[in-house]
């Protein structure tokens, strides 16, 4: 199992290249979340400025995930701040093929991520790298764990898929989610937490 920090631009740069120096040390791997005020209010900053950041972050890779509607139209922004894998809702994606191809022949990794009361569905093209399940309504909220995150995470796990867990993590919860067979944990004001308590 493993643990990728995730950060929000939804507050200012200043603000955002502060989180970065804070956990770029602790995975190789950064989530940056995107939203476009159309699926998820209110939207970031633009992504483009994430290649003016000051920060020294060549040895990390970026995650970016797109809380937008028609992920398809940000694959390009994504490639030119140089990430290494696009998540993309599916519940504003007109074509989950069209998606996932684009995203592979840009050389990027890709996956499917479905919100906490989104129904699930099969409807997953071959070369999808990862489901992301939302543990609670996506956005910035303080709600607490979906009580059917592990039936949604057995949903996925029984079919082979690789799954991922965003938002909800706490250090109260945290072994209930280990157990589940997670492959992976994007945790936001908790991450911190659980690197200081040494609980994974």
């Amino acid at each position: 199992m493993e643990i990728i920090p995730t950060t929000n631009p939804q507050v200012d740069f200043a603000e955002f290249e502060t989180r970065l120096d804070k956990i770029k040390f602790l995975s190789s791997w950064i989530q940056i979340d995107v939203t476009d005020g159309i699926l998820v209010k209110p939207p970031s900053f633009p992504l483009e400025l994430l290649s003016r950041s000051d920060s020294n972050l060549e040895n990390n890779l970026f995650d970016i995930h797109l809380m937008v509607k028609e992920p398809l139209n940000w694959i390009k922004k994504c490639v030119f701040v140089q990430a290494s894998r696009i998540i993309g809702q599916v519940e504003m994606m007109s074509d989950r093929e069209a998606f996932v191809t684009e995203a592979k022949n840009n050389g990027l990794e890709v996956g499917l991520a479905f919100d906490s009361d989104t129904p699930l569905d099969l409807n997953i093209p071959e070369e999808t790298d990862l489901i992301l399940l939302m543990g609670r309504h996506m956005g910035f909220n303080s709600l607490p764990l979906s009580e059917k995150i592990s039936d949604r995470i057995k949903y996925f796990k029984d079919k082979g898929f690789k799954v991922a867990l965003d938002g909800g993590v706490t250090p109260d919860n945290f072994s209930q989610i280990k157990t589940s067979g997670i492959d992976i944990i994007y945790a936001g004001q908790y991450f911190l937490n659980l690197v200081h308590e040494k609980t994974f």
